[in-house]
């Protein structure tokens, strides 16, 4: 049972390396887009930190007959996520670039083509490569005078390293992702306790305001009835008075 399990895991690593190697070799071929004057494409690449990363660029021969398409120049910089620049190159046809990543992150080569009247179309060809595939392995063959079969494994085990940085990478993500989870929750919980407690605080000054108001009124309607029997009262009075003055002097 325990053969089974191992065997297993190993048929699932070896899956995964091929996989990852294939796909990684399909995303090291070459591009080609189009650019207009006065037009601004950038390409970002996710580069791990102290992972190489070369590339090339140029500009591909224009199509015959065209007239839209011709040969021009351009610019180009590759800047890592916080837009420290690694290569930098204004009017220019062809070049190359290598670096070492130092951070995690997104890598971004931003070309431009200046204006131009009547508008034109510069035709670029871009290949950027990195991690295994930045390695130039034919020259380790003819180094080495090795057999391709070694060379594929040279391929597999530095693929094997790649994908266990990969996981560790990912881990790492995963930890920050979790705190960051974990951070929001906690502060969404305290304003949603602190807009609870200025609801009910909103509540209970409306209730006190209202309960005062009524008082008020309630103070104010009786003091009027008061003064209304008062004043009727005093009428009487008056009126029994005038009476028994009018009486005793129709007496006498």
């Amino acid at each position: 049972m325990v053969a089974y399990i191992t065997m297993w895991r190993w048929s699932c690593w070896l899956i995964v390396i091929m996989l990852i190697f294939e796909s990684g070799s399909k995303m090291a071929e070459s591009m080609r887009f189009d650019m207009h004057s006065g037009e601004t494409k950038c390409i970002s690449e996710d580069v791990k930190a102290d992972t190489m990363s070369v590339g090339s660029y140029s500009i591909v021969d224009p199509i015959k007959g065209d007239p839209n398409v011709t040969v021009r120049f351009f610019g180009l910089q590759v800047t890592s996520p916080h837009g420290v620049s690694y290569h930098y190159g204004d009017k220019v046809e062809k070049g190359t670039f290598a670096f070492t990543a130092s951070e995690n992150g997104p890598y971004s080569a931003c070309f431009w083509s200046p204006l131009h009247k009547p508008p034109l179309t510069t035709i670029v060809e871009f290949d950027w490569r990195s991690g295994v595939e930045a390695r130039d392995w034919s020259n380790v063959a003819k180094k080495g005078n090795i057999e391709a079969m070694e060379i594929e494994l040279r391929k597999l085990s530095v693929t094997v390293r790649n994908v266990h940085a990969e996981m560790y990478y990912l881990r790492d993500r995963e930890e920050e992702m979790q705190e960051l989870n974990l951070s929001t929750n906690s502060e969404m919980a305290i304003m949603g306790f602190l807009s609870l407690v200025v609801c009910v605080s909103v509540a209970g000054l409306q209730s006190w305001h209202l309960r005062c108001y009524k008082r008020a009124a309630t103070d104010r309607e009786i003091a009027g009835i008061d003064k209304a029997r008062i004043r009727e009262r005093e009428s009487k009075d008056t009126d029994t008075r005038f009476t028994w003055f009018t009486n005793t002097m129709c007496v006498s």
